[in-house]
């Protein structure tokens, strides 16, 4: 299901939260109904990128939380605004610190956004975590109680939810699975080169792929050589599943988890990524109760980040957050810049 698969037009009456996703490649945000719907032509985006300048990223959120509200249907009551971010995340502080977006550490986010919607409430928490929380709302693992959801792009991210409720941690940094380390260090080693991420993401299974004699550059030459033979580009696909399974299974004996929903861009890499992974699971288990973990697909694809932001808004339960007050937000009021 995409973004625009969630998109509905509807009855403007009832409550509506903005959603926001932060991330490496782009910076999205929507309007989005308690029921989980996108309202229509609500959902904007803009380029992010490891190269773009603060004031240049600052912008492109001002610009898509702008475009975005500028659709808030007449008489709706705006509810409060949910903001996803790459991490790491500071809740006390309400900043972030994006691992692909250096020049936006320490960026206090939770306060950027709320100078344009003054009297909605912000909530920011990290991306992982609210798409843990959305396909628990409305996803995969709708319907269990202890859950895990990962995504295996650019980088690799998730969140995890104990007992009905997200688990944020200490820092709100909870869930960081992409940064749990998976392989022993060599002398000369960092701990990022021992990480999930650094071997398992979409880019780091390319570098590898190079240095092993692969000409291509991209993930989707990647995936048309190793569907066609090419050995090391098939190596490089079943290394990344390997290495996502082998999380899976230390994350399922450490919490006893019942589902996990793997998303993200790479996951297509292969018809059979998730069976690879799901072998890797199984190989990877060492004690019999971790054995039934379920492993499965996103069926939220593309609209994770943005449902995930939203029910931090719409699902305050889930958060152990009381509710937040409707305002009503006309949609011709004059937005603060």
């Amino acid at each position: 299901m995409t973004l625009a698969d969630m998109t509905a037009e509807r009855d403007p009456s009832g409550s509506v939260a903005l959603a926001v996703d932060l991330g490496g490649t782009k910076v999205e945000a929507a309007l989005v109904t308690a029921e989980g719907v996108v309202v229509d032509g609500s959902a904007h985006r803009a380029p992010t990128g490891p190269d773009a300048g603060r004031r240049a990223l600052e912008d492109a959120v001002d610009r898509v939380v702008l475009a975005s509200i500028a659709h808030l249907p007449d008489g709706s009551a705006l509810v409060g605004v949910g903001v996803g971010s790459a991490g790491p995340v500071d809740l006390g502080r309400g900043t972030v610190s994006p691992k692909n977006l250096p020049r936006l550490h320490g960026f206090d986010l939770r306060t950027h956004v709320a100078r344009l919607l003054p009297d909605a409430p912000v909530v920011v928490r990290l991306d992982g975590t609210c798409i843990a929380l959305a396909e628990h709302w409305l996803g995969a693992t709708r319907g269990t109680e202890n859950s895990m959801a990962m995504i295996v792009s650019t980088g690799v991210g998730g969140g995890i939810i104990l007992h009905g409720r997200l688990i944020a941690g200490r820092s709100g940094n909870a869930g960081h699975i992409g940064q749990v380390q998976i392989a022993s260090r060599v002398p000369g080693e960092s701990a990022d080169d021992a990480t999930l991420e650094r071997i398992a993401s979409g880019p780091r299974s390319v570098a590898w792929a190079r240095t092993r004699g692969w000409d291509g550059h991209t993930g989707e030459e990647l995936a048309v050589d190793a569907a066609a033979g090419d050995p090391v580009a098939r190596s490089a696909v079943v290394r990344s599943a390997t290495a996502v399974g082998q999380a899976i299974a230390s994350a399922a004996t450490l919490l006893d988890l019942e589902a996990v929903a793997v998303g993200g861009g790479f996951t297509a890499v292969s018809t059979d990524y998730l069976d690879l992974v799901r072998v890797a699971v199984q190989d990877a288990i060492v004690l019999d109760y971790a054995a039934g973990v379920v492993v499965t697909g996103s069926a939220l694809d593309g609209a994770g980040p943005i449902l995930g932001a939203a029910a931090l808004v719409h699902r305050p339960e889930a958060l152990g957050l009381p509710p937040l007050d409707p305002m009503h937000h006309p949609r011709r009021r004059s937005l603060a810049r």
